[in-house]
C-alpha cells in the first residue's frame, strides 16, 4: 500500500510538472513571437501624441552609451584635470609674464561695468557646469569609489539640479558676449606673429622677451572667443533639447546625438576655459584686474595689448581711472 501511494505521489508530481514546462515553453514562444513582431516595426496603441507614440520599443545604436562612458568621459576628465597638470608644470618651467619696470599705478579703462557684468554672468554658470557636468559625466571613475553610496547619491542629485539651473544663465551671459563682443575678435595679419611667438609668454630661447603686437584682443583670446562662442552654441542648442524634452519632443535617436555633442563641446569648452583662467590669474602680470575692475595698468597695456592702447591714444578715447 505504502508503495503504491509513493508511486501515485510521483505520478501526479511529474504530471504537473509537464503541464508547467508545456505553459513555460508556451509563454517563452509567445514572448519570443512578441518581440520579433515589435522588432519588426509592430505598432501599438497609446493615448500619447509623441512623436514615437505607436513605436513599442524605442531601438537605437548602443554603441553611442559605449562612446560616452569609455571615450567622452575619460576625455572631459583629462581636460580638466590634465590641462592643469600641464599649465603647473609649465609655469614650474617657464614662470610667468611679468610687467617690463613693474606696475606704473595708472590704470587705462578697458571695459564697461556691464562688460564685466556679463563676463561673470557668463563665467560662473560655466565654472559650475563644467564640474557639476564632469560629476555626472565621469564621477563614477574619480570620485564615487571614494565615498560611500549615501554621500554619492546626494552628491549626484546635487550636481544634476545645479547643472539644470545654472544652464540658462550660462546661456544668457553665452548670447550677450557673443553678440557684443564680436567685433572685436575678427583676426588679423598680425595675429599670425603673436601665435609665432606664442604671445610672448615664454620666457626661454629665441622667445624670451618677444612681445608680438596685439589689438584690442590678442590672437589667444580670439581663439578662445570664437571656440566659446561656436561651442557654446552647441552646448546651449542640445542642452535645451535635453533640458526641456516635452517642449522639443526629441526623438531618442536625437537625444542621444544631442548628448554626444553636448559632450564633446563641454570637453573643448573644459580646456579653453582652464587655460583662460590660467592666463588670467596667473599666467599674466596684472591681468586678473580687468575683469574685476574693468581697468588695467598702463605697462600692462602696452605690453599685451600695444595697438589698442596706441589707437585709444590717438583718437583720444584714453580714459585713465581718478
Amino acid at each position: 500500500m505504502k508503495n503504491l501511494f509513493i508511486m501515485l505521489s510521483v505520478a501526479i508530481t511529474l504530471l504537473f510538472s509537464g503541464v508547467s514546462m508545456a505553459d513555460t515553453n508556451t509563454a517563452t514562444e509567445t514572448e519570443g513571437q512578441i518581440w520579433a513582431q515589435v522588432k519588426e516595426g509592430a505598432k501599438g496603441v497609446t493615448t500619447s501624441h509623441g512623436q514615437a507614440h505607436e513605436q513599442l520599443i524605442n531601438t537605437y545604436d548602443l554603441r553611442v552609451f559605449e562612446l560616452r562612458s569609455d571615450l567622452l568621459a575619460p576625455a572631459l576628465t583629462a581636460a580638466l584635470f590634465g590641462m592643469i597638470i600641464v599649465f603647473v608644470v609649465f609655469i614650474k618651467i617657464n614662470g610667468i609674464s611679468k610687467l617690463h619696470g613693474g606696475f606704473t599705478g595708472k590704470l587705462v579703462y578697458r571695459w564697461s561695468k556691464f562688460d564685466v557684468s556679463i563676463h561673470w554672468l557668463g563665467a560662473i554658470p560655466c565654472l559650475l557646469l563644467i564640474l557639476t557636468g564632469l560629476t555626472l559625466l565621469a564621477g563614477r571613475f574619480f570620485l564615487q569609489p571614494y565615498v560611500g553610496e549615501g554621500l554619492w547619491a546626494g552628491l549626484i542629485n546635487s550636481a544634476k539640479l545645479i547643472h539644470d539651473y545654472m544652464a540658462i544663465p550660462f546661456m544668457l551671459g553665452w548670447a550677450l558676449m557673443t553678440i557684443l563682443w564680436a567685433k572685436n575678435q575678427l583676426p588679423k595679419m598680425y595675429d599670425l606673429k603673436w601665435m609665432m611667438y606664442v604671445g610672448g609668454y615664454i620666457n626661454f630661447g629665441p622667445f624670451k622677451g618677444k612681445h608680438p603686437d596685439a589689438g584690442f584682443a590678442n590672437a589667444g583670446e580670439k581663439l578662445w572667443f570664437w571656440a566659446f562662442a561656436f561651442f557654446g552654441l552647441i552646448i546651449s542648442a542640445s542642452g535645451m533639447l535635453l533640458l526641456f524634452p516635452n517642449l522639443f519632443e526629441p526623438s531618442r535617436t536625437l537625444s542621444l546625438i544631442a548628448l554626444v555633442l553636448h559632450s564633446v563641446s563641454a570637453i573643448v569648452i573644459t580646456a579653453f576655459s582652464i587655460v583662460h583662467i590660467f592666463m588670467a590669474t596667473v599666467m599674466s602680470e596684472g591681468g586678473m584686474e580687468c575683469m574685476v575692475s574693468g581697468y588695467c595698468d598702463e605697462q600692462w597695456a602696452k605690453q599685451h595689448h600695444n595697438l589698442w592702447f596706441d589707437e585709444i591714444k590717438e583718437n583720444g578715447t584714453l580714459k585713465y581711472k581718478e
